[in-house]
């Protein structure tokens, strides 16, 4: 039985929903976080400071925990400058790394690590199912992000520690990430689906995605998980239908890719590719999604 668990990232989309989920199911949870400002502490909620370009971090935020879910990374929704992507990279290896290098110091009861991870390992494709066992990589900068953040969490296997790694999808959540910049247009009626319209989007609930890590936690399920609903839609598919429960028209003709790639450069492979993710491994092992296809997700959201 879980008591407690180290949360980096807590503070963020997911790991917000996955403190209350945590806390719903009687777990208690520290917490790492840079902003001295954001640590709060009560009986089942702490927080612990760290600084991962400093090499610093708060070790008594390990105390008491079994497990950790890492689910810190800068923003890739961001400009890509050259800044920007090192510290894309960074913010998710350098963390690891800290966190690892640390654990092999002090004393702690650190059984499982859970990391995040993403889709964006596999190579777009309008055709292909890919499911845990596809080995083939893409050549983006974010796959290439992708395999740097699992060979970094690989570490803690070779410590003796179960390691999983959660690889997820568009998350579908009120406030930020991906649907609040869909409705934008949308709203002021200048929706319409990008480039071909054709590729994949494998999205996921806001309230799944923190299931299944709550979930991997609590049976201890280590190895790759997608973390995708088990309904992908086409982007021209999400478009319409994110419209009409707006209750707006789509009337402009597809945004061309090309003036995509003119507005957002290298980024543009964020809206423009997409890859078609298989969830069954998950539900086989008796996950069970609240949100099961699109229109329910929406239902719920919008």
């Amino acid at each position: 039985m879980i008591k407690k668990v180290l949360i980096t990232g807590a503070t963020g989309l997911i790991g917000s929903e996955l403190v209350r989920q945590c806390h719903t199911e009687g777990i208690a949870v520290n917490y790492l976080t840079t902003r001295k400002e954001k640590i709060e502490d009560s009986e089942n909620y702490k927080g612990f400071y760290w600084n991962p370009k400093k090499g610093e971090i708060d070790t008594k935020a390990f105390e008491g925990a079994t497990a950790i879910i890492n689910l810190v990374g800068a923003t890739i929704s961001k400009c890509w400058t050259k800044q920007h992507k090192k510290a894309i990279l960074d913010s998710r290896v350098e963390t690891i790394n800290l966190l690892h290098k640390t654990l092999q110091k002090v004393d702690h009861n650190i059984v499982h690590f859970i990391s995040a991870s993403g889709v964006s390992i596999y190579p777009n494709s309008k055709t292909k199912l890919y499911t845990e066992e596809d080995t083939e990589v893409d050549d983006t900068f974010l796959a290439k992000v992708v395999v740097a953040w699992e060979a970094a969490a690989a570490k803690f296997k070779n410590s003796g520690m179960e390691v999983s790694k959660v690889r997820t999808g568009m998350v579908l959540a009120k406030e930020e990430g991906a649907l609040p910049k869909m409705i934008k247009p949308i709203k002021l009626g200048l929706g319409a689906p990008l480039g071909s319209g054709d590729q994949w989007q494998s999205w996921i609930h806001i309230e799944d995605i923190a299931g299944i890590y709550l979930f991997l936690l609590k049976n201890q399920l280590e190895g790759k998980y997608n973390a995708v609903a088990p309904n992908p839609v086409q982007n021209k598919k999400m478009t319409k239908m994110i419209a009409s429960k707006l209750d707006n028209l789509l009337w402009l003709p597809n945004i061309p890719a090309f003036a995509l790639k003119l507005l957002l450069g290298e980024m543009s492979v964020l809206v423009l590719e997409g890859q078609l993710v298989s969830s069954q491994k998950i539900e086989q092992l008796g996950y069970q999604f609240k949100f099961y296809n699109l229109e329910s997700a929406l239902q719920d959201l919008l």
